[in-house]
């Protein structure tokens, strides 16, 4: 099983030790873009077009919500993926 697949299996299960960088590089993985907070903020907002903006604070460790969150777009994602082949 490859880094990728134990990672995306973690956000699944909806693991406690979820980073979030990790969560940062699923998002972008994707398609979502990253944009920095202002004004001294630490709520990351992840933008795709044709998507609901998310937005997750990068604060350690991850609450579950915001993994939660990530899960439902991984799921979406897969299943539409299933659908184009």
């Amino acid at each position: 099983m490859s880094k990728w697949d134990k990672l995306l299996t973690r956000i699944c299960s909806l693991s406690k030790d979820i980073r979030f960088d990790e969560l940062r590089k699923v998002m972008n993985s994707y398609g979502y873009e990253m944009s920095a907070p202002g004004s001294g903020s630490s709520h990351y907002t992840f933008r795709k077009k044709g998507c609901r903006p998310i937005t997750i604070p990068k604060h350690e460790p991850i609450k579950r919500i915001y993994v939660e969150m990530v899960k439902q777009i991984v799921e979406s994602e897969e299943r539409s993926n299933e659908n184009i082949e």
